[in-house]
């Protein structure tokens, strides 16, 4: 029997950390296999993982929604039958649906597996400004977790962390909520969390519910298309998006305001690639620890760069070490770590500027 626990989460929520927290203290004596889905071109987060024995299957070919039809479900299957682990760890795209990854590990056949956790990590100080911006895709994977940790407790106000329950209670009313900053927990009892199978069994049912609903809408809709064109009156080709730009600053969070929900006149869902775009590249510029960090302040003004969600890389530095860096909105994490076979950059968000970016980042 092998085990598969998911790891959903936005995109910086911390769902890497978490990972290598659960490895160090609730998964050892366990043959694990890591499967990573990330949006973009360059995934920077492997080094840790291989070094602690866990096999990396990254998949950059795009989005969530884009892989699970073809290398997503091909790569379990792989997985499953070169490694026959203990226990499978997906980390999906920041900005893919995790009903959507559930559904993909519920569609292989002929295989002794347990669908054993799918907890979504959120950001504290962030949930407020992803529903209301990115609410498609924030939501769904509030929506379906059988259990939600929240990332970046430590020094908020007991207000400010109140408050994020009640939102995330909107969405979810059952599972449970870990809100107890993570350094004082032990990874065993997160992971007992996340096992909470009357949740995982109420969900799994859940979904069951929604998809047999979906295929008779589905039916539905083709048997009236086929018999009654004419009866159409909205537009199938026109997606028109609604664009609202804000910049509002309080006391203790740094906020980009920006309404993209994913709806569209039409009705219609969007995959992650309709809303979501990633910009990366290589180069072996040496960089001073001073430029990374102007580059990423540079980052946080919207009207310039587009509306950078994440940011993530590995480049030389000019004393000969080598900086890694971590960017979400109003937070840069710039520190020390090993070499890469050359530098490297990603930046996700929507409607990037690509100019501006190489610009900021001294491409030109």
């Amino acid at each position: 029997m092998t085990k598969i626990d998911i790891f959903s989460g936005f995109l910086g929520a911390g769902k890497t950390t978490l990972i290598k927290k659960l490895i160090q203290e609730a998964y050892k004596g366990e043959k694990l296999v890591l499967i990573e889905n990330e949006f973009g071109e360059i995934g920077i987060d492997g080094g840790f993982l291989q070094d602690a024995g866990v096999e990396i299957t990254e998949m950059n070919s795009g989005c969530i929604c884009c892989s699970l039809v073809g290398d997503f479900g091909q790569a379990l299957e792989q997985v499953l039958t070169q490694f026959h682990p203990d226990r499978i760890l997906i980390e999906p795209s920041g900005v893919g649906k995790l009903s959507d990854v559930i559904g993909a590990v519920q569609r292989l056949n002929n295989h002794d597996i347990q669908l054993n956790a799918f907890v979504t990590v959120a950001d504290a100080t962030k949930c407020k400004i992803y529903m209301k911006n990115f609410g498609e895709f924030f939501n769904n994977q509030i929506e379906h977790a059988a259990a939600i940790v929240l990332s970046r407790t430590d020094g908020m106000s007991e207000k400010k962390l109140m408050d994020t329950v009640a939102l995330l209670r909107e969405h979810n009313a059952n599972a449970p909520i870990i809100t107890t900053p993570w350094d004082q927990l032990d990874g065993k009892l997160i992971l007992e969390t996340m096992e909470n199978k009357d949740t995982l069994k109420e969900e799994l049912a859940r979904l069951a519910a929604e998809q047999a609903a979906h295929d008779e809408e589905h039916e539905h809709h083709h048997h009236d298309h086929h018999h009654h064109d004419h009866d159409e009156d909205h537009d199938h080709d026109g997606h028109e998006h609604e664009h609202e730009h804000h910049h509002d600053h309080d006391h203790d969070e740094h906020e980009h305001h920006h309404h993209h929900d994913g709806s569209c006149s039409c009705g219609h869902d969007h995959d992650a690639d309709d809303v979501f775009i990633s910009w990366g590249t290589e180069t072996p510029r040496k960089y001073t620890e001073e430029e990374i960090h102007a580059a990423l302040s540079g980052l946080d003004n919207a009207e310039q760069c587009g509306i950078v969600l994440r940011a993530k890389g590995i480049v030389p530095c000019t004393d000969g070490t080598w900086i890694h860096f971590d960017y979400v909105p109003g937070e840069q994490n710039v520190r020390r770590g090993p070499a890469s076979f050359t530098g490297r950059l990603c930046v996700i968000g929507s409607e990037l500027k690509e100019h501006e970016l190489e610009h900021l980042f001294c491409l030109h």
